[in-house]
């Protein structure tokens, strides 16, 4: 079930170049929340509203954590919000990551901005859970002493060696699997870092979800902005990812289409 409300805007902080860290208190939307979940934020002056992954989940406090690169004219209006203002939100919006029983080891993996929904998901399973994250380059990382602080093992990739491994994601989720198998991975970012890490899941027979990076109108599933081509049953069919997704199972997903 979702909400639409306007909530106060409890921290604002740039944690890179261009990338704005917001909490809002909003107890019964954060009571609600699923690792995997996104919201519909307004921006003032604009028709749609911006889909923004929900980055953590803080139940306690009635907290969420909305994490956003400035990449047009709405979230550069978002970012000049601050902390005491108000924000205009439909969450928590589609269908969230599957969390296996205590106990079981998974693998994250963000590719930029794709990295924030992975705070969420890893806490489920806290030193049970490697995190890999891919940047192009040491201004742009984000998040790390984040997964470090929930006990996290980390690895760091930048695609020009500025920090961490000089290499992809994938480089490092294959070291990582000749070592140990873990029981499911998950995996936001571009589609081509999303296909070959299914690929090398495929390979190991690893179960594995990925969250969608698509753009979006309503969010809801009323228009037809952000189909994908998903598979079930053999058949392929059209899916929205505001409301089907944005998390699918990669079986499901038509990485050709």
């Amino acid at each position: 079930m979702y909400r639409q409300g306007k909530y106060v805007i409890t921290s604002k902080k740039e944690i890179a170049n261009g990338i704005y860290d917001i909490t809002v208190k909003c107890p019964e939307i954060a009571d609600d929340a699923q690792s995997g979940q996104f919201a519909q934020v307004y921006a003032e002056g604009f028709f749609l509203r911006r889909p923004i992954s929900i980055c953590d989940i803080d139940k306690h406090n009635g907290t969420i954590r909305l994490v956003f690169e400035v990449r047009g004219k709405g979230t550069k209006q978002l970012s000049s919000l601050n902390e005491g203002d108000m924000l205009d939100i439909i969450a928590p919006l589609g269908n969230g990551f599957k969390v296996l029983p205590k106990g079981k080891k998974a693998v994250c993996i963000g590719g930029g901005i794709g990295t924030p929904p992975m705070l969420s998901i890893a806490k489920e399973y806290n030193d049970n859970a490697t995190v890999i994250s891919g940047f192009r380059s040491a201004d742009a990382v984000i998040l790390q002493d984040d997964f470090k602080s929930i006990g996290c093992d980390t690895i760091l990739c930048t695609d020009d060696g500025t920090a961490g491994i000089h290499g992809f994601v994938t480089e490092a989720l294959k070291a990582e699997l000749e070592k140990a198998k873990p029981d499911i991975i998950y995996a936001c970012g571009p589609m081509p870092m999303l296909k070959a890490i299914v690929a090398m899941a495929d390979e190991y027979e690893i179960e594995t979800q990925v969250s969608l990076e698509q753009r979006m109108a309503c969010g809801v599933g009323a228009c037809l902005v952000c189909v994908c081509r998903t598979v079930k049953d053999g058949k392929e069919i059209l899916s929205h990812v505001c409301k089907d997704g944005p998390v699918f199972d990669s079986k499901e997903v038509d990485f050709n289409g």
